[in-house]
């Protein structure tokens, strides 16, 4: 069976479900449980597993658990940022190591706030990398640069190179930005709105189709489908993707409230509820928090502070996803604050992808006439994507 017939009947068989059963009566497969399908593309081959504590089945078990138990050569780990257990702070340099559980070697990709290449030489042994983590569809998540990154290698070496897909829980959102090339950076590689609504394994055909790779390289690539998922599928998350998203009321917030990371206002790292509040020591607010320090967030802003500004819990999953990327929280901030262009640093830039958002808010434009300002873009990107989606929207 060839891939674009795996694909066709992929989408088929997504639309039946969706049609049959309607919003949440339908169980998705993820890529990672279709060992009928991989297993034996699988098979007498040597396997790198890039994935984290996110690679996970409904049963419990592990992606890496799943595929040596169905005779598939595991024989290295690559690691993202946080690490192949999820457990280190955003940023920091994750070192190599070994599987406790395996003894298999862990390769680390990512240090000192950047990603780390993969040299030919860590590839000499190995037939085909596969990619199973679980992305939260946001353009600064760091997880799918390190995908790319992968995919580049796996084209230079000659090695194939899989994603066993997962949902995306904000594939149901196209918002915000694009990228300004001038603005590439760690937290910004492929020129897409912040919110993309992609899945892994569209957006690897779609930096395969459209050139995004470096030199334009199109490595072998093989995508196994989620079964029942559609872009409006409201998809919860069995666990953290990472230590600072705790909670679906976070992952959804994520595409508003990060911009924080770029200002002196603390987002809430150092305590319970990262990303669903905001506050600073000079501001006026209803709520207050004092950041500490804690596993995975050891040195937060504002630590040991006490800070005033907004708890955002209080709003629906159904506003909040209505809002899209919302420059609302942040304009309250900056006029709170009332420091000017001291409130950004060149961080603001890379996560918002362009100069030219922080310009509105200094010029006192409204949220609404910033959302306007990337309309156009938005819905240029979305005819751009259609080819490469895998799933009805």
């Amino acid at each position: 069976m060839t891939l674009r017939i795996l694909y066709v009947l992929c989408a088929l068989m997504t639309c039946l479900a969706a049609m049959a059963g309607g919003e949440g009566d339908v169980d998705v497969v993820l890529g990672a449980e279709r060992t009928d399908v991989y297993a034996p593309m699988l098979r007498g081959k040597r396997v790198a597993l890039f994935s984290n504590h996110t690679g996970i089945v409904p049963d419990g078990r592990h992606t890496l658990d799943v595929m040596l138990g169905a005779g598939i050569d595991v024989r290295m780990l690559l690691a993202p940022e946080h690490g192949f257990r999820g457990t280190a702070d955003a940023g920091t340099k994750v070192s190599d190591a070994t599987d406790e559980r395996t003894g298999l070697p862990i390769r680390s990709l990512y240090g000192a706030g950047k990603q780390k290449a993969i040299s030919p030489a860590a590839l000499k042994d190995i037939d085909v990398i596969v990619c199973d983590i679980q992305d939260v569809g946001l353009r600064y998540y760091t997880y799918y640069i390190t995908m790319a990154e992968l995919m580049e290698a796996a084209a230079a070496c000659g090695k194939e190179f899989m994603v066993l897909d997962r949902p995306n829980p904000n594939g149901m959102t196209v918002d915000g930005p694009s990228l300004d090339p001038a603005c590439r950076s760690g937290v910004g590689r492929f020129p897409m709105p912040v919110m993309h609504g992609l899945t892994l394994g569209e957006m690897a055909r779609m930096a395969v189709g459209e050139g995004w790779l470096k030199g334009g390289v199109k490595p072998r690539l093989t995508v196994v489908p989620c079964l029942g998922y559609t872009h409006s599928t409201r998809y919860r998350l069995p666990v953290a993707p990472s230590p600072n998203l705790k909670d679906m009321k976070a992952v959804y917030l994520y595409g508003s409230t990060c911009f924080f990371e770029g200002t002196p206002v603390s987002l809430g790292r150092g305590t319970d509820m990262p990303f669903t509040i905001y506050g600073h020591p000079d501001m006026k607010g209803p709520f207050s928090f004092t950041p500490r320090s804690m596993k995975g967030a050891v040195n937060p802003p504002q630590k040991g502070r006490l800070c005033h500004g907004r708890d955002l819990r209080a709003l629906s999953d159904e506003e909040i996803i209505a809002a899209g990327v919302d420059f609302s929280y942040v304009i309250d901030a900056y006029r709170s604050l009332s420091i000017g262009e001291k409130f950004f640093t060149r961080m603001f830039d890379l996560l918002a992808g362009n100069t030219e958002i922080k310009r509105m808010i200094m010029d006192g434009d409204t949220p609404e006439q910033i959302r306007q300002s990337w309309t156009d873009d938005v819905e240029s990107f979305r005819e751009q994507r259609a080819p490469y989606l895998l799933y009805p929207e």
